[in-house]
């Protein structure tokens, strides 16, 4: 299907669409094309070849990045940029996508989601992108379908066009940001981890929220949205509920409610026995006598 589809190469740096124009490309011997800029959004999946794509940065920055299969070049306009082609007895296979700021001013005011890649190389002058394996071939995939739609004449052509851009647009952005936000979640749930296991190994420590922050270097702001979101409790509540567990479980022990109390930072028996009675529905005392542990066990 892919040869069906296969566009010639020209070196028409142009759209002739007011909207979008996509292409596939499968060449060999490819001339290298002189630094260029466009005044439309171009979208790049590369797929196979010997290529190493130059940027130029507003400020004058050169960027070179040698491609592999999965990388996904978007250039806004005005960035100058070229691909330097290596061996040229390579087969070089792209997908390239031109869209007009025009059409995506109109997709903006059905959803900023497809922005996301836009503004992102945009505000932060970051190009190149790299598709893992499952997001690759699903992006190509939704390249077909469109110029598979492209090329036919069937009932609904433009609406299912419309679609089909749509589908590409969302897909490449949602790829990029999931693989973004996986790291980030990832590290978030390091980070949750070691707390609880810091906490756990430190409830006979003074702890707090300042002193939990400074200790792993992140805002304490930060930390307590982290346990809020994922347990549903501030930082302070978590710390009071295993101190009560780890004096519940000593009562029932036989250990000295007076010296449990001390021996996990309740700071007097009042603030101790109202935290206790709340956690288990009874006072320390009658807890102790309902399930206290005979030595026999």
């Amino acid at each position: 299907m892919k040869n069906k589809l296969r566009s010639s190469f020209n070196t028409r740096q142009y759209m002739l669409s007011s909207d979008f124009e996509v292409y596939y490309y499968s060449d060999k011997d490819f001339k290298t094309l002189s630094p260029h800029a466009h005044n439309y959004y171009e979208f790049y999946l590369f797929i196979e070849g010997d290529i190493t794509m130059e940027i130029v940065k507003n400020d004058g920055e050169k960027v070179s990045r040698k491609l592999e299969q999965g990388d996904l070049m978007l250039v806004p306009p005005g960035i100058r940029h070229h691909g330097i082609m290596g061996d040229s007895k390579k087969t070089y296979r792209r997908f390239v996508f031109w869209i007009s700021k025009n059409c995506c001013s109109s997709l903006m005011q059905e959803s900023v989601d497809y922005m996301y890649l836009i503004q992102k190389a945009e505000a932060f002058h970051q190009y190149i992108f790299h598709l893992p394996p499952a997001a690759f071939h699903q992006v190509e995939s939704k390249f077909l379908r469109l110029l598979e739609e492209i090329s036919s004449e069937k009932y609904g052509s433009d609406a299912v066009r419309h679609l089909c851009l749509c589908d590409l647009i969302i897909t490449i952005n949602r790829a990029i940001y999931d693989d973004e936000h996986m790291q980030s979640e990832n590290d978030e749930l390091s980070l949750f981890q070691n707390i609880l296991s810091y906490v756990e190994n430190n409830l006979e420590e003074s702890l707090s929220l300042d002193q939990i922050a400074g200790k792993f270097f992140v805002s304490k702001y930060y930390i307590a949205h982290l346990f809020k979101d994922t347990l549903g409790i501030s930082l302070h509540q978590y710390i009071i509920k295993k101190r009560l567990a780890e004096c519940r479980s000593a009562i029932v022990s036989g250990g000295s409610i007076t010296e449990v109390y001390e021996k996990y930072g309740f700071g007097d028996y009042s603030s101790f026995f109202k935290a206790f009675k709340k956690e288990y529905g009874m006072s320390p005392k009658e807890y102790q006598s309902c399930h206290m542990i005979s030595p026999e066990g």
